[in-house]
């Protein structure tokens, strides 16, 4: 039988069940979070115009969530069988590959991609996205990042959304070049997104 409801009464409790798991991993782990709210259409949209895709490549986000920029992703030309999302929380996971039909929804860990991401697409990584609260992690752990991301994305850098009004990173530490992109006054907080990518 068709559903007969009107669309946003029809969303209303999958809006409602997104935002309850949001804040109940936020209540267990602030730490692994950058926002106790969801990010804003507005910052999803932002983050999907700049992704760069070759047809055959894929587009890797790191620290899903509930979802909200993997659908932004969807909605902006990304195909299903291109995305890849990368969540450590099984919990998570379940709730997008339920929500995600299509998309590739990886249980593991960002700092450990050569591991957790599936043979075919290392190496074919178009732009890599992370929504992990990278500032909040000493430089040693920072690095350990980036080499992670060198290890299936090499010289692609990645696309960072944060709640700094600067830099979250150390970039020159690092060794990496730094550019924001975006800045998005109306998200609750304010956010910019920033690309990093190998200096030289």
């Amino acid at each position: 039988m068709r559903d007969t409801l009107p669309r946003p009464l029809a969303a209303a409790p999958r809006h409602r069940a997104n935002a309850t798991l949001f804040l109940r991993r936020w209540l267990a782990n602030p730490l692994q979070m950058g926002s106790v709210v969801p990010s804003s259409p507005v910052l999803c949209r932002r983050v999907a115009e700049l992704v760069r895709r070759e047809p055959e490549e894929y587009v890797l986000e790191l620290g899903a969530g509930t979802g909200v920029l993997s659908r932004a992703l969807l909605r902006h030309g990304v195909p299903p069988e291109r995305l890849i999302v990368v969540e450590i929380v099984p919990s998570m996971a379940a709730w997008l590959r339920e929500t995600l039909p299509g998309v590739r929804v990886v249980c593991g860990d960002a700092f450990d991609l050569a591991r957790s991401l599936p043979p075919e697409a290392r190496q074919r990584i178009g732009t890599v996205i992370c929504g992990i609260p990278l500032v909040l992690l000493p430089i040693e752990r920072q690095r350990h990042f980036l080499q992670s991301v060198q290890s299936v994305a090499e010289g692609r850098g990645f696309l960072l959304y944060s709640y700094c009004v600067t830099s979250p990173l150390p970039w020159r530490k690092l060794q990496l070049q730094a550019q924001r992109e975006a800045w998005t006054p109306w998200n609750i907080p304010p956010a910019s997104v920033w690309r990093y990518t190998p200096a030289g």
